[in-house]
């Protein structure tokens, strides 16, 4: 069989298992792509390994929101200069980059729980050597650390959750993971306001333990192991999911049918994506990503304190004031995603941002001219 009959063909419809004929009329829908054709509720092993999974998003939020009401302390308690808590701040990504770089290869060859430990031994040492740190290179190094194992954690968490919940939930569940980011950056503000930044990085680590503990509680995801060929382990895990009476026959043949389909497929390179037929969706998907970093997000969130304190505002009340904001927007979208759809919220988000950067011009001409007009006033 030839590469493009099987994409084009069999594997659009092999990727599901075919719904039961509803009046003589059978078939495969888009809708349920990547998917099972029935319903199932999330079970308590479920809602478990999502939990412990989204630990490690609560791990991802701490670490972005650190940098912000830590800046006065750490500057002050180590003599850093601009220059070099800059650095401190941004390092992170750096680490995230080459994280994320790792996270595909490492993802498939060790498995999603063992990433997940991984990941947050490289974060505990991280945050370890922030908290003991006597100079500017051990917060740096400790900032890289947590850096990389953020940049494992951003991959492996959504595609673990997306493989272990039924369809009908998974939009859901896997927004999550952006819902728990957002509620570690926040609740990491709320405790920076009061807390010390050694304290802060101390208290950085409990989340890592919770979820290095909780990986030993939940099942690995079955579509690894059907990878792996451990196909008895995968039943085992599925039927795990599901519940002890769930009848997981279609689900474990959907599971066989798509990993043999993706094995025979499995030599084809990167480079394939880039054909003229994949084009319009490959600039669609990626593009987002890239314009939504360059919105300047990160930014603001390692420094937010300083920025509203730039613009003569308290910077722990600034930072509260981000936190009511953050947390139930993104808990909305959580509530949406599987009943209101992607693209239709994907529409209305970037209606309100392109209306937050047209303030945004508006507001900086606005203090452009004010600061002309005193500039010249002062000179006549």
């Amino acid at each position: 069989m030839s590469r493009e009959r099987m994409e084009e063909g069999q594997l659009s419809c092999s990727l599901i298992v075919k719904e039961k004929p509803q009046d003589g009329v059978g078939g495969c829908s888009g809708e349920e792509q990547g998917g099972i054709g029935t319903t199932s509720s999330a079970t308590t092993t479920v809602v478990l390994s999502t939990f412990v999974a989204v630990c490690g998003s609560y791990v991802f939020g701490t670490a972005v929101g650190y940098s912000s009401p830590a800046q006065t302390g750490i500057i002050d308690d180590l003599g850093l200069s601009v220059a070099e808590y800059s650095l401190f701040g941004s390092i992170l990504s750096i680490g995230a980059m080459i994280g994320a770089a790792m996270s595909g290869r490492i993802v498939d060859y060790i498995g999603r729980k063992r990433t997940m430990g991984f990941s947050e031994i490289f974060c505990i040492v991280g945050w370890l050597a922030i908290l003991f740190s006597k100079a500017a290179w051990w917060l740096d190094l400790g900032r890289l650390l947590v850096g990389y194992g953020m940049g494992l954690l951003s991959y492996v968490i959504p595609v673990y959750i997306a493989e272990v919940t039924p369809k009908n939930i998974r939009g859901g569940f896997t927004s999550v993971h952006q819902l728990m980011i957002c509620c570690g950056v926040s609740i990491t503000y709320l405790i920076g306001a009061f807390a010390t930044w050694r304290t802060l990085a101390l208290i950085g680590t409990i989340p890592c333990l919770m979820q290095l503990l909780g990986l030993f509680f939940i099942p690995e995801s079955p579509r690894w192991l059907a990878k792996t060929n451990k196909w008895k382990e995968c039943e085992a895990s599925l039927q795990r999911l599901r519940g002890d009476n769930a009848d997981i026959s279609d689900e474990a043949s959907e599971i066989r049918d798509y990993t043999e389909q993706l094995q025979q497929l499995s030599e084809a390179s990167i480079f394939y994506l880039f054909q003229r037929k994949y084009a319009w969706s490959l600039i669609v998907g990626v593009g987002l990503m890239v314009l939504q970093q360059f919105g300047g997000v990160n930014g603001i969130a390692f420094y937010a304190s300083a920025i509203f304190i730039s613009a003569g505002f308290s910077g722990s009340a600034g930072m509260i004031a981000m936190v009511v904001v953050q947390v139930p927007m993104t808990a909305l979208g959580v509530l949406l995603m599987d009943k209101s759809g992607r693209r239709p919220l994907l529409l209305k988000s970037a209606d309100s941002y392109r209306c937050l950067q047209l303030e945004h011009v508006w507001v900086a001409c606005s203090s452009v001219c004010h600061f002309s007009c005193r500039f010249k006033d002062e000179i006549y």
